[in-house]
């Protein structure tokens, strides 16, 4: 009897819950501006965590539905450089079996004044040190679940904030190809 306990034939691995009834797992969630390429999840309490692009740069972003956590970078790494598929489906399947969190509601998509309110704040609280620092639209990949916008939109906000708020925000047309815009924080004024 106790042979037959241990010799028993395993049976399938469990699949992922029927999100059919709860839609809220985002099994089909595709907010505006991010392309979700995988989704993992934990079977213990089902929190998913995504890994989605938002460009034809190649580079993934990993973010849990269920606790904060959200990468953008290989944190195992020396090089600072995006993710790539491999690294972030590696780094999303660690994150799912570690997570304790139940997966939260989908977030709501924000309205145009609240996306571009929490942008400007994103923007404006940058570390700002001597010199102007550049930013880069893909700064804001690991934010991209709450903003629901894609980079035309965020481009023209930060366009817009530079008209807004010229003391502490610039922006510069390359010199090269004059398609190519660069963001900066500039400097606190000195009292």
């Amino acid at each position: 009897m106790v042979l037959a306990f241990f010799n028993r034939a395993r049976t399938a691995p469990v699949e992922p819950p029927d999100l059919e009834p709860r839609p809220e797992l985002g099994k089909t969630w595709m907010p505006e501006g991010v392309t979700v390429v995988e989704r993992h999840w934990n079977q213990a309490k089902s929190a998913i965590v995504l890994v989605y692009s938002t460009s034809d740069s190649g580079y993934h972003v990993v973010a849990c539905l269920g606790c904060h956590f959200s990468v953008a970078q290989d944190p195992d790494r020396g090089v600072v450089s995006g993710l790539n598929l491999s690294d972030a489906n590696r780094i999303a399947t660690e994150h799912a079996t570690k997570c304790r969190a139940v997966s939260r509601a989908l977030p709501d998509c924000p309205d145009d004044a609240t996306a571009r309110e929490q942008l400007r704040k994103l923007t404006l609280s940058w570390r700002r040190t001597a010199d102007k620092v550049q930013i880069m639209v893909s700064y804001f990949d690991v934010h991209r679940l709450t903003l629901q916008r894609s980079n035309e939109w965020i481009e023209a906000e930060l366009q817009q904030l530079a008209l807004d708020r010229p003391d502490v925000f610039a922006v510069q047309r390359s010199d090269y190809d004059h398609t190519t815009f660069y963001y900066y924080v500039l400097p606190m004024a000195a009292d």
